[in-house]
């Protein structure tokens, strides 16, 4: 990157990191263990990690589950030295959501780091099977050594390291079908599902176990942008840092990249000859757009969501074109996030007079986000390199 389109970028980004320490109020959060009220790193995770250390040095392999739309913000540093002499893998999980006109520029940063990195959708058995592809090479070297590997899966919270674990075991049942059936690992949109570390068998000579282990976070995070990342990807629970406060880190995200110009040339579905006639009291929920969900939405519904998309994506291009301010200013960009919140209220058609009116447009402008349906994204920012000859950190 040039010095020029450096510094044009970080004059851009001025406005979001002003509002971030002061327009969020997060400055007495705490990202740490000591947090007060705020159950940040409740006792579960000390006790995960230290058991997760202790494994570490038993494993021939590791693969790191990240999160595709916050490739550094994800990894989990406490971690980072124990990692970094062991044969790791980094898998990218979740690149549906993850800007692929990106993604390329990742690898290229994990490759000149000498590290190996695969973007991967965890529901997906091709996907996984590439994963398992790279695995098998990596273990190649020390597979005639050992009559017995080890593989341990780790991660922070919801990067989707149990889906990936119920895909791998999927694939071992179709190679090896004999070995004993085990339960699915518990998947859900909650961070913190896992709470334990269990092991199964994927092959036989030699014979290859994974491990997976709970998600686990840092006991301080330093840096509270880093923090509200890994809270709108899903990695810290929303009661921690409150969704309103989240929406909002994600309006000024939006707001500071220009986002919502790019949507005014977005293709009408109907231009392609999709009509239909809509429920005047549509009675379908964005919760359901959650993986896992029983009730899958039938063709109304996807209508319905995609016009609630479009409603909010106009909503944001009109306010941001209209404003006056400056987004590189705090104060302006602060201002243009309340216009915006009053924008979405009427986008979501949540009732002017509800008393958590601004909380439950949070709510559903975060669901929209998680699910991809505002387009793929990915948060982080690919550091400059030099190629070096160590494992990242």
């Amino acid at each position: 990157m040039t010095e020029l389109k450096r510094g044009e970028k970080e004059k851009r980004m001025s406005g979001l990191k002003g509002l971030v320490k002061k327009g969020l109020g997060l400055g007495d959060m705490a990202f740490n263990a000591g947090g007060g009220a705020i159950n940040w790193f409740p006792g579960h995770m000390a006790a995960a990690t230290r058991a997760i250390c202790h494994r570490l040095k038993l494993s021939d392999l590791v693969i790191e589950v990240r999160d595709a739309r916050i490739p550094l913000s994800s990894a989990n540093s406490t971690l980072q030295p124990l990692l970094s002499g062991k044969r790791r893998v980094v898998a990218l999980n979740k690149k549906d959501l993850a800007n692929p006109n990106i993604m390329h520029k990742w690898r290229h940063y994990f490759e000149t780091c000498k590290q190996d990195c695969v973007p991967i959708n965890a529901h997906s058995k091709s996907s996984v099977q590439k994963l398992l592809e790279l695995v098998e090479v990596k273990l190649k070297e020390v597979i005639r050594k050992e009559p017995t590997l080890l593989v341990m899966v780790v991660g922070v919270p919801n990067v989707g390291k149990s889906a990936l674990i119920n895909s791998i075991h999927q694939i071992a049942l179709s190679r090896f079908p004999v070995q004993e059936k085990r339960k699915r690992a518990a998947v859900g949109p909650l961070p913190g599902v896992t709470q334990d570390i269990a092991g199964f068998k994927i092959a036989h000579k030699p014979s290859i176990y994974v491990l997976d282990t709970p998600g686990v976070l840092v006991p301080s995070i330093s840096d509270i942008e880093t923090g509200l990342k890994l809270a709108l990807a899903g990695s810290v629970k929303d009661s921690v840092v409150g969704e309103e406060r989240i929406a909002q880190y994600l309006l000024a995200v939006l707001d500071t990249r220009g986002t919502p110009l790019h949507w005014k040339h977005l293709n009408n579905r109907r231009i392609n000859g999709i009509e239909y006639e809509a429920a005047e009291n549509h009675e379908y929920s964005l919760k359901n757009l959650k993986p896992k969900r029983r009730n899958l939405p039938n063709r109304s519904d996807l209508v319905y969501v995609e016009d609630l998309v479009m409603e909010v994506q106009h909503a944001l291009y009109s306010t941001l074109t209209e404003f006056n301010g400056n987004v590189e200013d705090e104060n302006d960009l602060e201002s243009l996030i309340d216009l915006q919140f009053g924008a979405l209220q009427k986008a979501l058609k949540i009732p002017h007079k509800a008393s958590e009116a601004r909380l439950m447009v949070s709510k559903k402008f975060l669901t929209l986000f998680r699910t991809g349906k505002l387009g793929p994204f990915i948060l982080d920012d690919v550091p400059d390199v030099k190629p070096v000859s160590s494992m990242i950190y």
